[in-house]
């Protein structure tokens, strides 16, 4: 059985044709950006108001560190 095929720890991905996980590689996503992915696809089968939190927790990272990279651009 393909890794891809199966999932550990529920079913809440097995309803999708595209799993998160293959989304996020072949877009080359990081690691913030798949995981606001995941928890999107995710939310209203699993984690609910918690896994839109976790989303807007990666959304604050992503803009803390593009902030702090283009501080020289200011």
């Amino acid at each position: 059985m393909k890794a891809s095929s199966k999932q550990v720890g529920g079913n809440h991905y097995n309803f999708l044709p595209i799993q998160p996980a293959t989304y996020c590689q072949v877009n080359g996503l990081r690691a913030c950006e798949s995981n606001i992915v995941k928890y999107a696809t995710r939310w209203r089968d699993k984690g609910g108001l918690e896994d839109l939190k976790k989303i807007k927790h990666y959304v604050d990272l992503i803009i803390e560190i593009e902030e702090l990279e283009h501080e020289d651009d200011l």
